[in-house]
């Protein structure tokens, strides 16, 4: 195959292309408005949002790390308090714990999904345990009937970190299916650009059922007023701003058609990739579906780098999520307290896992080209 321009990790170029015309008219129509900030067209993207994941409120806010930070906010924790969370995420998903002064619990990953389990959960669990935070990673589901179980037996909270998987389903027991971020207490997500459902610029979104939590979400995120200049409690000033609720409002219809592309994408790549033994494609979970935010290998340690340069010669992009356990970032030093200790599963993953292009216009034949250059690394 014939390079004739850079091949991308995610083309949002193409992408946009495809619904230019719906896109262009929307902002069009927001700045002819100028209702920029809140107003009808956030509105209606909550509401439409809240009609595709079936969940009774949606809080639109200003990006993802955000929506972590509200949900927690909303949770009437106290410093000091608990909450597990996986090793292996971007850290976000602990940060925020952190900035809040609660404690962040970081426990290990199944090597296969890459998601925490359910029985290290509950090895993690103390007396100071109050939340725990799922991340759905890379575009699927963590077990969320056992965590909801552990959470009712222990009465901990759940808040979803929704960022990667929107659009995937969990087949939750018998004609029970549920879109991730709707299972916990909150469901957080990011429409960070490069996200499945994605805008031109940050967003995020709050997701519950609960009616109680969501007009206290709703306050928090908008200084703490539930009335215009009558302040309830601390909040923070995060907003979804309406040209990017109007872009998300074209993208939402297109979300099922953008996951079923790049799972085609991934099914590509399966099936080229079985042929080698050194290479661990992605597990796919059997209670829920997949929506590949990311394409995700593992391959021998010793091979990573040597495989990335020989792809860079070729035009061939791919990145590392993620190379450092979050518990050996110096950020989060104050909350390992033994730095002999190592979540193996977490060290095994930063050392091999390499993910790879995939987007919703990858053609065959591009597939073919990078999966065959992967393949022909380690047979020459």
């Amino acid at each position: 195959m014939q390079i004739t321009k850079p091949i991308q990790m995610v083309d949002l170029g193409r992408q946009y292309q495809r619904i230019k015309g719906e896109i262009d008219q929307a902002i069009l129509d927001v700045v002819s408005s100028t209702r920029y900030i809140k107003g009808p067209v956030v509105d209606a993207f909550e509401q439409e949002l809240a009609g595709y994941l079936g969940v009774r409120h949606v809080i639109s806010c200003a990006n993802g790390t955000d929506a972590l930070q509200i949900a927690l906010m909303a949770c009437d924790l106290r410093q000091g308090d608990e909450i597990i969370v996986p090793a292996f995420t971007y850290v976000a998903t602990a940060e925020v714990i952190g900035l809040l002064k609660l404690h962040p619990v970081m426990i290990d990953v199944n090597t296969d999904d890459f998601n925490v389990t359910a029985e290290l959960i509950e090895q993690a669990i103390t007396e100071k345990t109050k939340a725990i935070v799922p991340v759905h990673l890379f575009g699927q589901p963590a077990p969320m009937k056992e965590i909801m179980e552990i959470a009712d037996r222990h009465k901990l909270m759940v808040i979803e970190d929704n960022a990667q998987a929107i659009g995937s389903d969990y087949f939750y027991g018998k004609d029970q299916i549920f879109k991730s971020g709707t299972i916990g207490h909150i469901g957080c997500t990011s429409f960070f650009p490069s996200k499945n459902l994605g805008c031109f610029g940050d967003g995020g979104a709050i997701f519950t059922n609960d009616d109680d939590l969501a007009s206290k979400l709703r306050m928090i995120s908008n200084h703490g007023q539930g009335e215009r200049y009558y302040h309830e409690m601390l909040g923070v000033n995060s907003r979804l701003d309406a040209i990017q609720a109007a872009i998300l409002r074209i993208k939402l219809k297109h979300l099922d058609d953008y996951c079923a592309r790049r799972r085609h994408v991934a099914d590509q790549y399966d099936e080229i990739f079985r042929s080698e033994a050194r290479i661990k494609i992605p597990e796919r979970v059997e209670f829920g579906t997949h929506v590949f935010h990311q394409y995700t290998l593992q391959v021998p340690p010793e091979d990573r780098e040597a495989l990335r340069a020989y792809l860079s010669d070729k035009q061939i992009p791919s990145m590392i999520y993620y190379p450092v356990p979050l518990y050996k970032q110096k950020a989060f030093a104050e909350y390992w307290q033994d730095p002999e200790r190592e979540l193996p599963v977490t060290e095994q993953l930063c050392r091999s896992v390499m993910s790879l292009p995939i987007h919703t216009e990858m053609e065959e034949d591009l597939v073919r080209y990078i999966s065959r250059s992967v393949i022909n690394y380690f047979q020459q």
